[in-house]
């Protein structure tokens, strides 16, 4: 006797929205996003960022600098997932091949000094760019985790070299 869809266990039957988003075309939404903020921010940082960092106080414009190497790091690893993913859409990696190169991406490890007291004297449009991306990798992290499953523990993460360069930064400017 051969048995019917709804007489199938339910988990057989489980749909997974974010794996359904990440490999269809409903990803090209996000794939744009996550691109026209990498080229915003690149703008920004070379053009109108430059002229903006210029009025801040010495603890702000260390803030700055760090955050600045924290919101570049962020947007490479959002990046690089996102290309991963359209190689993936577009057959031109498996998704094993894609799983193999995704240990690479580090997603949401790079922190944020937007508690830090001297975060509200950047420049409004730079911690809008830092604001957009820290949502962009939450969303990118929340799909990643539904399509590919948990990632390493913190023991098995390696040491973050931005973090230690900013730690650096802090105490060479007793911030």
């Amino acid at each position: 006797m051969t048995q019917k869809p709804r007489d199938l266990p339910l988990a057989g039957r489980t749909v997974r929205l974010a794996e359904r988003l990440a490999f269809s075309t409903s990803f090209q939404p996000i794939f744009d996003e996550g691109m026209t903020l990498v080229d915003e921010t690149a703008a920004y940082l070379d053009g109108d960022g430059r002229r903006d960092v210029r009025g801040l106080s010495r603890p702000a414009a260390t803030l700055y600098a760090a955050e600045s190497m924290r919101l570049t790091t962020r947007l490479m690893q959002v990046a690089s997932w996102l290309l991963l993913q359209r190689a993936a859409n577009q057959g031109d990696m498996s998704r094993t091949q894609v799983e193999a190169e995704k240990v690479k991406v580090r997603l949401e490890g790079v922190g944020s000094g937007s508690g830090m007291p001297e975060f509200p004297e950047l420049p409004v449009a730079f911690r809008g760019l830092v604001e957009r991306a820290i949502m962009l990798e939450r969303r990118i992290a929340l799909i990643d985790r539904e399509v590919y499953g948990e990632g390493p523990s913190d023991d098995e993460t390696a040491p973050n070299p931005v973090g230690e360069q900013i730690d650096l930064l802090r105490t060479a400017f007793a911030v």
